[in-house]
């Protein structure tokens, strides 16, 4: 079983996949390569000068991985309760069970709706739909947090990648039972 399970891997769901699996947590990052990052370019993400929507993506797929996580391409199909925490069903028949799932899906919150995560308007302008979460990304399901676009942040891939890093810490906190903290030194 994962710790942590992040649904969704653009800027939101793999920055939160990289502060998961840097904090030694069990993460897997589950991909469909359908996210509208791919479709950017970007000039206003802080410590890049410029970088193409797939370069973004992959960079953040390989930090995850540097540290652990683990990247799986499939489709997320449905969500249920297990024995010990939520039970992601994939697209491929693959199951995955974790404490704790993010999803990071972008504009997409059928999934959310489906494994009944309250849902509500959006204020961006072209998302309708948004997942309802507190200030730190619980939804109304236990062990279910959102985070990036599909948690009503602005669409800005940076502010996404943000929010991801944000629930994740949120997450570390709790399973630590203290508040996660991860600063790097430079080396000398």
């Amino acid at each position: 079983m994962y710790e942590i399970a992040i649904i969704g891997a653009g800027p939101a769901g793999a920055s939160a996949a990289l502060f998961a699996a840097k904090a030694g947590k069990k993460t897997l990052l589950i991909d469909n390569d359908k996210g509208m990052t791919r479709r950017g370019w970007y000039e206003n993400f802080y410590g890049i000068s410029e970088i193409g929507g797939p370069d973004l993506v992959e960079t953040g797929h390989k930090q995850a991985v540097k540290f652990g996580a683990e990247l799986v391409n499939d489709q997320a199909v449905n969500l249920t309760a297990g024995s010990e925490g939520i039970v992601i069903e994939s697209e491929s028949g693959a199951t995955y069970e974790a404490k704790h799932v993010i999803l990071a899906t972008g504009v997409l919150t059928d999934l959310a709706a489906k494994a009944g995560v309250e849902t509500k308007d959006g204020t961006e302008p072209r998302i309708k739909t948004v997942v309802a979460v507190n200030a730190e990304g619980k939804t109304n399901i236990e062990g279910i947090w959102a985070a990036g676009t599909v948690a009503g942040v602005s669409v800005h891939a940076i502010i996404t990648a943000g929010d991801g890093a944000k629930v994740a810490i949120n997450i570390i906190s709790e399973l630590n039972g203290a508040r996660y903290v991860d600063h790097d030194l430079l080396k000398a």
